[in-house]
């Protein structure tokens, strides 16, 4: 069995200093109780903050601790000083991301020193993965903490096995692009194999914010990268089921739900638990419970709101002001609404032991878990989970990521309070079968899918990605194949060259007019058509006057629009054509131009192109499948044709394409050596009909007709300049 690695802020075990002795206790948090019964049933070593400070005054022996957490624990610890503790965890993690996630814009701070603590803090991680890490392990890095960590472990260790999981929402790209080391956060994201979100609705967000950035686009979830392809995909997590299932049997969790249904009589219990942080929905609940007493006076002395805030970033302003407001918003509800005998509000400011917390969910009539927005939410789970009988009603925020899989909850706008006070009164009239109908559904659910699942779930799909990557990579023009492709060529009296230009040539940009080719492609050029044995071809969908502008002075062939034209001597058409169609297309054209900003058409003499490169990418994409219908309607009756290409829909004469112009040079000599490179879907006709003794190559990983694959556009030219430096026999 593989080795797993697993990276997070936290270890699953904390240090803490007592009567002057060092006492390893679990750790709280999500990650570290989910994840802790599935780090034990594997070979794992858990990497991550031991939760002491290290300084030269407190004196704490490194190198014991460090023993200590390996041999009874499978833990390798990561010690952070004050210093990074305050800038990286509590500046950048909490102060920067941890708001502008959870769109709570007007709490972000921006500042360029808690950033370089972020990238410091990282680069400790990373040393601490090589260091320790081996060749075949599988190296799982969680949450927002380490962002920047998959990239730098990919340079260290390129081969590496990395996932990536976000444990909190990835917001929109209209907030994510506020932050301003968005593209390195983003390719620290792409240096995993594997990303993981809660929700679709995050990795949807995800996939645009590449696009919009890096200008990757992906096929199926797939992440067609600089180097190799990424897979992001959906795992919603889950909780350990029997954990919670089970606990309600023991008599330690029975007795104390006792003791708390004799305080509360036979009144109903509504339970509120959270940690202290404004992203929660804290006081917007509260006040929605103000207005259920005020409206539903029958329900005064006969309901009880346990609230239970867990302290959370006590040293962070917000979190003080929030812990202010919470306090006196209860003492107001407590005291309008309170008689002598009856608190309506129980309020509790500390964390739980797990019985307690179990015992709370058991004899919960409702819970009510209304976060403003939320990752995924545990809590939800957990209470559903605890509630043996089945009774009980769980109100749930949309917000939640909990939520897409919880439907038949009484989901709820957190934000809505007139919504909230109705969900409050209904879910105090439920009919006991429909809230045992309805749980038992959304139990069955939780139980199938639980954290262990979760967990295995994602490193399954981790290890298949991996796989696929190492297909692809059979097909990556490696330095061995690279040699003997020159090889090859070395040894070849009759070479064909057919050489895309856009993409391929030279990098695609915004604009066409800004691709014109360079001094350095142009002596590439010049060198490879001036070997006699060489006979070089560029076929691209460029105009006839611009190839011939660029190129008419190097002793090369041109193709220009896809094969229209053609020219070995001088230019000449492929075939007799027309173009009195452009008065009926151009029209459409420029309707689509018109309705999608940054989009233009380029005219050529017979065909037309509607360009999107520049225009917003989603507006852009959903514009082109409308217009490519558009066309495939309007032209069934003409003699034209449907050409998509890369941010390019091209109108022309049918039949006409880059496959039948390759053909002219193809058949008119028994080459000993044929190239053809191309970069998009108009290339693929050139290498579906060449011969397999051929070296046909596809700029890029995405799929291909080709023999092989080269992932950057500049590789293209090294090859170029590796064939001219060839000797020849």
């Amino acid at each position: 069995m593989r080795r797993l690695l697993i990276v997070s802020n936290r270890l699953p075990i904390s240090i803490e200093k007592k009567r002057g002795e060092l006492q390893f206790q679990p750790s709280a948090g999500g990650l570290a109780t989910g994840l802790g019964s599935f780090y034990k049933s594997y070979r794992s070593l858990w990497i991550g903050w031991p939760g002491i400070a290290i300084n030269k005054k407190n004196g704490y022996d490194k190198e014991q601790i460090e023993e200590q957490l390996l041999t009874e624990f499978n833990c390798h610890p990561v010690f952070l000083s004050q210093r990074d503790i305050v800038d990286y965890y509590e500046g950048f993690c909490n102060k920067t991301i941890w708001p502008l996630y959870h769109y709570f814009t007007e709490h972000v701070i921006y500042e360029e020193s808690l950033y370089e603590a972020y990238k410091r803090v990282n680069r400790l991680f990373c040393d601490a993965i090589v260091e320790v890490a081996e060749e075949d392990d599988i190296i799982w890095i969680h949450d927002y903490h380490f962002m920047l960590l998959p990239q730098m472990v990919r340079e260290k260790m390129p081969d590496a096995t990395i996932g990536f999981f976000l444990h909190i929402p990835f917001p929109s790209f209209e907030i994510f692009r506020l932050l301003p080391w968005r593209e390195d956060i983003i390719r620290g994201f792409l240096g995993a194999d594997l990303i993981g979100f809660h929700t679709y609705e995050y990795a949807r967000h995800f996939l645009t914010t590449v696009r919009h950035l890096l200008g990757y686009e992906h096929t199926v979830s797939y992440i067609s990268g600089a180097d190799r392809t990424i897979r992001v995909d959906v795992f919603p997590m889950g909780i350990d089921y029997e954990r919670y299932a089970k606990a309600v049997e023991t008599s330690e969790v029975q007795n104390a739900a006792e003791k708390l249904r004799s305080k509360c009589g036979d009144r109903k219990v509504i339970l509120s638990i959270d940690r202290l942080d404004y992203t929660k929905g804290i006081l917007q609940r509260l006040e929605a419970f103000y207005d259920f007493l005020e409206r539903n006076p029958q329900h005064k002395e006969k309901v009880i709101l346990i609230l239970v805030a867990v302290p959370s970033r006590t040293k962070v302003e917000h979190y003080r002001t929030l812990k202010k407001q919470t306090d006196e918003l209860i003492g107001k509800i407590n005291g309008e609404h309170g008689t002598i005998g009856w608190v309506p509000i129980w309020y509790f400011y500390r964390y739980l032991r797990f019985p307690t917390l179990n015992a709370l969910y058991s004899i919960a009539d409702v819970a009510l878990v209304t976060p403003l927005r939320d990752g995924m939410n545990l809590i939800a789970k957990e209470y559903l989970a605890s509630k043996a009988d089945g009774r009980g009603v769980l109100i749930l925020s949309e917000m939640a990521g909990a939520s897409k899989e919880l439907g038949e909850a009484l989901i709820v706008n957190p934000n809505n309070k007139e919504e909230l006070v109705e969900a409050l009164e209904k879910a105090l009239v439920v009919p006991e079968d429909e809230k045992i109908e309805v749980n038992r559904m959304m139990q069955r659910r939780l139980q199938r899918y639980n954290v262990m699942r979760w967990a295995e779930d994602f490193v399954d799909r981790l290890l298949h990605t991996k796989k696929i990557q190492m297909e692809m990579h059979a097909r990556i023009l490696t330095p061995a194949l690279k040699q003997k492709l020159l090889k090859d060529y070395g040894s070849s009296t009759k070479r064909l060259l057919l050489l895309d230009y856009d993409g391929t040539l030279m990098p695609l940009f915004l604009r066409p007019q800004q691709a014109q080719p360079t001094e350095y492609l142009l002596r590439l050029l010049k060198k490879l058509s001036g070997d006699p044995q060489n006979e070089t071809v560029i076929i691209s969908g460029r105009d006839k006057g611009t190839l011939e502008m660029w190129f008419g002075n190097i002793d090369l062939g041109l193709v220009a629009e896809h094969g229209a034209w053609i020219k070995e001597k001088e230019w000449n058409l492929i075939e007799s054509m027309t173009n009195d169609w452009k008065v009926e297309i151009c029209p459409i054209l420029e309707l689509y131009a018109d309705r999608t900003p940054g989009s233009f058409i380029e005219e050529k003499e017979f065909s037309l192109a509607w360009h999107y490169r520049k225009a917003e990418s989603e507006l852009a994409s959903e514009r082109a499948l409308e217009l490519k219908e558009a066309l495939l309607a309007l032209t069934a009756n003409l003699n034209v044709g449907v050409l998509e290409g890369s941010k390019v829909i091209e109108v022309k004469n049918r039949g006409i394409n880059k496959g039948r112009a390759a053909m002219v040079w193809i058949s008119k000599e028994k080459w000993d050596f044929i190239l053809a490179i191309g970069d998009d879907l108009t290339d693929e006709d050139i290498f579906a009909l060449l011969p397999d003794s051929a070296y046909s190559i596809r700029v890029g990983l995405g799929p291909t007709k080709a023999r092989f694959n080269i992932p950057l556009q500049y590789g293209v030219t090294e090859l170029l300049e590796e064939l001219i430096a060839t000797k020849t026999d």
